[in-house]
């Protein structure tokens, strides 16, 4: 998977917004204004994304998988970091982004829940 797919698997879903809050490399991926990916597109060598998880799960995912570490600059225990080239499969990626996603979404108020739902 590259960088451009795996943004527009991110930046399709329903309520997603996309931007640079940190710097201009680091794109940012927020629904209701919270994070659920995040990547640097200064590394094309080696480009990688941040994605929540369950905890759980992601411990499997990393003993599975060498290309999916604990988060950098994230809480290890919710993030991991994934390399897209690597061997995770494309398909494991997009199941990882909705999983972010998902997980995201169900922490937010019924409120920003509704907006997003009504878009």
């Amino acid at each position: 998977m590259n960088i451009e797919q795996l943004r527009r698997l991110c930046i399709d879903k329903k309520g997603v917004e996309e931007s640079f809050p940190f710097d201009e490399s680091t794109l940012v991926f927020k629904i209701g204004n919270k994070m659920f990916a995040l990547m640097g597109l200064d590394d094309v060598d080696a480009p990688s994304v941040n994605l929540k998880g369950d905890p759980e799960y992601n411990m499997i995912l990393r003993e599975e998988y060498q290309g999916i570490k604990p988060g950098f600059h994230m809480n290890k225990k919710h993030w991991n970091t994934v390399e897209l080239e690597s061997d995770v499969p494309d398909k494991m990626i997009g199941e990882m982004i909705e999983t972010s996603y998902q997980l995201v979404y169900k922490g937010l108020t019924k409120k920003i829940k509704v907006e997003i739902d009504n878009l």
